[in-house]
């Protein structure tokens, strides 16, 4: 109904969007983040949308990766945030330039979660980190968010923390579930840069 990644309803919400989301927790972030097995200088924040995410992270460059033009929009003018348009399954970024990828509350609306986990393995660089803050379909919440959007028309598909910490390991992460629950936290450390998928590097920032 959206379309890919739901983008058209981002796009209509936009202007809403941060009136009726809450806060990112900065405290869960920043727990995921401390798995880094490297300095984190660079992170990239993929499907940041507005920059509710990166707003809450203090300290490295943080550039918001979102398809959404009017949620980047919001991002650069309201929150003053680096962003650029990509597709999460084609990141705009060389193989290993970042030191920590994020992925808040929206890796259920990329239509192909495996292509976007299989991205940033490539673009980070080893021991770096990828922290997932997700909902789980198995929690009472967590299953009525996922009724909720089917109801609106979104195609999202949810994962429990347990399959997305199995899904991390093919790609070269060393994963592990950190926090569970409603929102739960998966992280996931890039082991070396023998395993990355793919060589489509667009070009850096």
């Amino acid at each position: 109904m959206f379309g890919p990644g739901d983008l058209g309803f981002f796009e209509r919400v936009a202007p809403l969007y941060d009136l009726v989301m809450p806060p990112a927790s900065g405290t869960a972030l920043a727990d995921g983040l401390a798995h880094a097995e490297r300095p984190i200088e660079r992170l990239l924040d993929v499907g940041g949308g507005s920059g509710r995410a990166a707003a809450a992270i203090t300290g490295p460059e943080v550039t918001v990766v979102d398809a959404s033009p009017r949620m980047l929009g919001r991002a650069r003018r309201v929150r003053g945030l680096d962003a650029m348009a990509g597709d999460a399954s084609r990141l705009p970024v060389r193989d290993d330039a970042v030191d920590a990828v994020m992925i808040v509350d929206a890796l259920h609306h990329f239509p192909d979660a495996d292509a976007t986990l299989a991205e940033v393995a490539r673009v980070l660089a080893p021991g770096g980190v990828l922290v997932v803050r997700e909902f789980d379909p198995t929690h009472p919440l967590g299953r009525a968010i996922e009724l909720g959007e089917e109801l609106v028309g979104m195609q999202s598909t949810f994962f429990s923390p347990d399959r997305l910490a199995d899904d991390l390991a093919p790609h070269g992460f060393r994963p592990s579930v950190i926090e569970r629950g409603f929102g739960y936290t998966v992280v996931g450390v890039r082991l070396d840069g023998s395993m990355s998928v793919g060589s489509m590097s667009v070009g850096s920032k």
